[in-house]
Formats: C-alpha cells, sequence, structure tokens
C-alpha cells in the first residue's frame, strides 16, 4: 500500500517586490513551515505572480524559486499557467503545480470549450450598441500525472473570478469607487457570470475526460470562489439534483471538505464570517479509495479586518487543504 497527498493552497499574490509589506522573507518564515506539513506529492497553487528578468525578458516565477528552496518541493515536476495571447508567465496570479510523480501530459484550457460572451451592457454611459466581451480572467492548469501504482491521475488546478465586481464603461469614479449602485450591480452580475463559464469550461473538460475514461481518477482542487450550495460548485460536481431531473451519479464529483466537521469547515474567514472557497474535488473512482482530508485554519488571520490594522499578515488568508489517499501496491 502506497500514500498519495493532494493539496491547494493559494499564496495571496506571492511576490518579491521590495516595496511589499510584509516583505517576502517574512511570507517564507510562514508559508514555508506549511508547505513542509502539507508534505503534498502534487501540490496545486494559485495566486503565483511572475518577476521581471530584465527589460524585454520573459517573466520568471523567482518569488516561487526562493520560497521552495531548501524544500521537497524544489526538486518536483513543474506545469505552470501562461497567458493565452502569448503563452508566457503573467505578472499576477499564475497556476502552478508541483507533482513528485511524473507529468505525462499538461495544457493551460482558456475558452478552448467555451467561448468568450458577448453582453450587451444595460447601465454602460454612455449606452453602446457595442457589446462587451468576458473573458475568463485565469485558463484551468490541467496536467496528466503517472502515479506509482501504474494508473493515471487528471488534475484540474483551478482559480475562479472573484465575486468583485467587473468594471462597466463609464460606471468607474476610480478603481475603487462606483458611480451608481446600478453600475455596480451590473458588474457584479458579470463577476456570477464568469465564475459560472470558468466552472462550466471546467466540467466540460471533467466530462471529456470521462469520455475518455469512465473510470478514470479525477481531482480538481482550487479556490473556487464559491461554497459547495452556490452555482459554480454545483456545476464543477455535476450535481443534478434539480427536481426535474438528475444528472449521471457515475460522473458526479465529490466534494472532500465535506467530511470536515462543521465547525472546522472553512478556509477564509471574512469580516469574521468564516467561509470555505477552497475545495478538493474527486471523481467517484478515487473518492472511493481510503482517504482523508484536512484544512490547515488554525490562526488564519480575518482578510477584510486584518488589513485595516496596518499589519497585514505574513501568511495568507487562505488555509490551504490537504486530502490523502491510499493507493493499491
Amino acid at each position: 500500500m502506497s500514500r498519495l497527498r493532494i493539496a491547494s493552497f493559494n499564496l495571496e499574490s506571492l511576490d518579491d517586490r521590495p516595496d511589499l509589506v510584509p516583505r517576502l522573507e517574512e511570507r517564507i518564515a510562514v508559508l514555508q513551515p506549511q508547505l513542509r506539513y502539507l508534505a503534498a506529492d502534487i501540490l496545486c497553487l494559485q495566486e503565483v505572480n511572475a518577476q521581471p528578468d530584465g527589460p524585454h525578458r520573459p517573466r520568471r516565477l523567482t518569488a516561487l524559486e526562493r520560497l521552495l528552496a531548501g524544500t521537497a518541493y524544489a526538486g518536483y515536476a513543474r506545469v505552470v499557467s501562461g497567458s493565452a495571447d502569448h503563452g508566457g508567465l503573467v505578472d499576477h496570479h499564475n497556476l502552478v503545480l508541483l507533482s513528485r510523480f511524473p507529468i505525462t501530459a499538461s495544457r493551460a484550457v482558456q475558452h478552448e470549450l467555451v467561448p468568450p460572451l458577448d453582453y450587451h451592457a444595460q447601465t454602460a454611459l454612455p449606452p453602446s450598441a457595442e457589446p462587451l466581451v468576458l473573458r475568463w480572467d485565469r485558463p484551468i492548469l490541467y496536467a496528466a500525472v503517472e502515479l506509482p501504482s501504474a494508473r493515471r491521475l487528471h488534475l484540474l488546478n483551478l482559480h475562479l473570478k472573484a465575486p468583485l465586481a467587473v468594471p462597466i464603461p463609464g460606471q468607474k469614479a476610480s478603481a475603487a469607487e462606483w458611480r451608481s449602485s446600478r453600475g455596480w450591480a451590473e458588474g457584479f452580475f458579470l463577476a456570477a457570470m464568469k465564475r459560472a463559464g470558468q466552472a462550466l469550461e471546467a466540467r466540460l473538460l471533467i466530462e471529456a475526460l470521462f469520455d475518455a475514461e469512465p473510470e478514470a481518477l479525477v481531482a480538481a482542487a482550487g479556490d473556487l470562489n464559491s461554497d459547495h450550495n452556490e452555482t459554480p460548485i454545483r456545476i464543477l460536481v455535476g450535481d443534478g439534483t434539480d427536481p426535474e431531473s438528475e444528472a449521471p451519479a457515475a460522473r458526479r464529483l465529490v466534494a472532500l471538505d465535506q467530511c470536515i466537521p462543521a465547525e472546522r469547515r472553512y478556509s477564509i474567514l471574512h469580516s469574521g464570517r468564516p467561509a470555505m472557497l477552497d475545495h478538493i474535488l474527486v471523481s467517484p473512482a478515487l473518492a472511493a479509495l481510503p482517504h482523508r482530508i484536512e484544512v490547515l485554519n488554525e490562526g488564519l488571520h480575518d482578510e477584510a479586518l486584518d488589513p485595516a490594522t496596518g499589519h497585514p499578515s505574513a501568511g495568507s488568508y487562505h488555509a490551504p487543504l490537504v486530502a490523502e489517499f491510499t493507493l493499491a501496491g
């Protein structure tokens, strides 16, 4: 028998800019022990910023390299999401997947299965007949991993759109101020559309995996910016429990965090309110293996209240998750 540990961690805009408070060195002192504790065989990371490497040179993940230095993860196989426009790293919020086992295939999926959405804004100033083109903020990072049991594991590293209103032309007085509540309401609606659209594209990718391999081992992990009863999670899981119809149970994913006791089931704190926004969802074949899940939320700081003190946390405002499975020998 052998174990498989899959972890997900939103690193909260990991960067090494000298003007940041706290500095990267302070963040490493907090984040690195968490990464070591996870002891993950496969680690899905979100919000990994890329740093410039000189004029006209591609960006690099120098902050991540410094965080992983001296840990087992430094020697893991690695895949990274890239820009849909140029394929290189973007300055903010790259997705990174690290694996102790060989990665046999990988790709970033963005508008490959669901095209960008044309939307006619109702509150634009001045009114315009030209549609807004809604594109996802980030791709899905897919990887196929060869396990010691000679089975293949399909991984999706996800970071869905945050519930922050999408700018509407003419409705923003500044980066942080809206001109009207109607403009904000429409922008908030568009954010929900983007989040659900990303979830749909991930679900269609999962469906394609099941088409090719009905008993596939699939895990979708990351910051989904949704609780388990909200639309994006239901789309990803393939809930299908509407009164009128029921989706095939063989293709429903299992939200492992539902096994965590209710009083411990949260990965962020916002103005004192706990919420489970980070998840590990797995296929029936993977859920059938003996498993357990843990969320490392002890001492988690409040993402809304803490920055107001002027002393933001050196860690992440997201708690990491780790799921452990027992594989056949």
